[in-house]
Parts: C-alpha cells; structure tokens; sequence
C-alpha cells in the first residue's frame, strides 16, 4: 500500500536556471581555449532538468535549425559586438 505524505514541502534541490529566454549566450570550449569563431547563441525557451543541469533550447542567426544544450555548456556573452569582433 502506497501512503502519500500531506503538507510535504516542495522539493527544493532542483537547479535553477541561470540564463533568460532571449538572452545571448555561446558554447563553452570543450579543449579550454578560446574560440576564434565563438558562435552566438539565443535561448529560445527553458527546458526540463536532466542529469542535474537545466536544459536550453537555442538558436544561432547562422543555423536553420534549434539546438538542445544543457547549462553546463553554456556560457554567457558580455558584450555581443566584442564577442562578434575580437579585435574591437
């Protein structure tokens, strides 16, 4: 027999979600140097955790198609234009 507890609290040791939909973001390197050609990314919409990190779906302007990442392979951009021009 299965007995559900009432009053529970919620669980609260999901992760949140650190990034915003709409914000810029850019995937991290995997060899831990600095990308020549740092693709830009936009979250389009927050997705359910897996694995213990909250998951994204994103979109580059040079791609036609979305991406699902999740947040451990992200990383914000400060600045766009520095971000799209090393050299500024």
């Amino acid at each position: 027999m299965i007995r559900f507890q009432q009053n529970t609290r919620p669980r609260t040791d999901t992760p949140s979600h650190l990034f915003a939909i709409g914000q810029t973001v850019r995937m991290k390197s995997r060899t831990g140097l600095v990308q020549k050609t740092a693709e830009l990314f936009e979250i389009k919409s927050r997705l359910p955790v897996k694995d213990g990190s909250p998951q994204y779906r994103i979109r580059s302007e040079q791609e036609t198609y979305e991406r699902v990442t999740t947040e451990d392979n992200l990383e914000p951009v400060d600045n766009p234009a520095v971000a799209n021009n090393p050299a500024a």
